[in-house]
C-alpha cells in the first residue's frame, strides 16, 4: 500500500480489524501518509538524518491517525470509540501484536529507540479531552493541555535522535506548547466550527471580553477590539515561549538541530503573521508561504551547517 488512504477512508474501506500487512508495505503507508499533508515545513526535511527518517514517518501517523479520529469523525461517541481502540492497537503492540498498518511501522521504531509508552498515551489523552471539554477558564489549563496534546511529540522526536537528558525536555516542552499556542490563535475560526475555543475565559475577561463577544465577531467576520487584544496578549505569551524553547537546537546534532530550528522558526513566523493582521484571524487565517518557508530553510540551513575553511589556511590543508 503505497497511497496515502487518509485514516476516515482507511475505516471505511477495511474497518477497526484490517488484514495483516507486509511491513514494507506498512511503512510505505505511513511514509505516504506523512509526505501527504503537511503546512508550515515537510515532516522530514532533506537534512534530517537518512536513517531517522521511516521512524519520523511512523510517528507522524500514529500523531496523524489519533488527531483525525478526533477531529475527522462527526460522531462524538464514536469518536470515543474509536480512540479507545487506538489505544488498545497501541497496549497491543507494546504486548508483541501489530495488526494495522501504523502500528506494524511503529513497532520497529519502538524497539529501535526503546520508546516508552506513556508518550504515546498522552497523546491519546489529549485527543480524548477535546471531545469532553470544548471552552478553558484558565490559561494554566490550557497549558495543561498542550502537555498532552504537543509536549509528547517533542520528547519522541529527541530520543529518535537519542536525547533523553531532562533539561532537554524541558527545553523541548516549551517549545512545543508555543507551536500548539501559535496553531490555536492561527485557527480561531477552524475551532469554533469544531465547537471548541481555546482562548481562556481569564485572559478574555483581562481584555474585556467573552465568549458571547467571540460569537459575536465570528458572525460578522471580523476581530473586535476586545479580540485583538486577547489574542495579542496570547501571542506576546507565545513568543516568549519559543525563545525560552530555543536553546535546545544549539544542544542537538547539527542535522537534527536544522529540523527542530524549522519548526520553531516557522512557529515564530505564524506569529509574525498574525501580528501583521493586527491580530485579526477571524477575518483572515494567517498562514506561511512557500516563499516564507523557503527562506526560513535557507536561513536557518546557512546558519547551521558547516562553512568551508578558507583556501591556504592550516585547516584547508589537512
Amino acid at each position: 500500500m503505497s497511497e496515502a488512504i487518509q485514516p476516515v477512508d482507511f475505516l471505511e474501506k477495511y474497518g477497526t480489524d484490517p488484514a495483516p500487512m507486509p511491513l514494507a508495505d506498512a511503512k510505505r503507508y505511513t511514509a505516504a501518509l506523512a509526505r501527504g499533508r503537511y503546512e508550515n515545513f515537510s515532516v522530514v526535511s532533506f537534512l534530517l538524518p537518512r536513517r531517522l527518517h521511516q521512524d519520523f514517518f511512523n510517528l507522524y501517523a500514529y500523531c496523524r491517525w489519533a488527531d483525525d479520529l478526533s477531529d475527522e469523525i462527526g460522531d462524538r461517541g464514536r469518536s470515543l470509540e474509536l480512540l479507545a481502540w487506538w489505544k488498545e492497537e497501541l497496549d497491543a503492540m507494546y504486548a508483541g501484536q501489530t495488526r494495522h498498518p501504523v502500528f506494524a511501522a511503529l513497532a520497529e521504531t519502538v524497539r529501535r529507540h526503546d520508546l516508552p509508552r506513556e508518550p504515546f498515551r498522552d497523546l491519546i489523552r489529549a485527543f480524548v479531552q477535546d471531545r469532553h471539554i470544548s471552552r478553558y477558564d484558565a490559561y494554566d489549563q490550557v497549558i495543561d493541555y498542550c502537555r498532552y496534546s504537543a509536549n509528547p511529540v517533542g520528547r519522541l522526536i529527541l530520543m529518535l535522535g537519542g536525547y533523553r537528558e531532562e533539561s532537554l525536555f524541558q527545553l523541548s516542552d516549551a517549545t512545543c506548547t508555543a507551536l500548539q499556542l501559535a496553531n490555536h490563535w492561527q485557527d480561531v475560526r477552524r475551532d469554533w466550527r469544531k465547537g471548541r475555543v481555546y482562548i481562556p475565559r481569564d485572559v478574555m475577561a483581562a481584555h474585556g471580553y467573552s465568549h458571547e463577544a467571540l460569537a459575536d465577531d465570528i458572525r460578522r467576520g471580523a476581530a473586535s477590539a476586545g479580540y485583538r487584544a486577547a489574542i495579542g496578549d496570547l501571542v506576546g505569551r507565545a513568543e516568549r515561549l519559543f525563545a525560552d524553547g530555543l536553546p535546545l537546537a544549539d544542544r542537538l546534532d547539527r542535522r537534527l538541530a536544522i529540523d527542530v530550528e524549522l519548526f520553531s522558526r516557522g512557529g515564530m513566523a505564524v506569529l509574525d503573521k498574525i501580528r501583521a493582521l493586527r491580530f485579526d484571524t477571524i477575518r483572515a487565517r494567517p498562514k506561511v508561504s512557500k516563499t516564507d518557508r523557503l527562506m526560513l530553510l535557507l536561513r536557518v540551513t546557512a546558519r547551521r551547517l558547516p562553512r568551508p575553511a578558507p583556501r591556504g589556511s592550516r585547516h584547508a590543508q589537512r
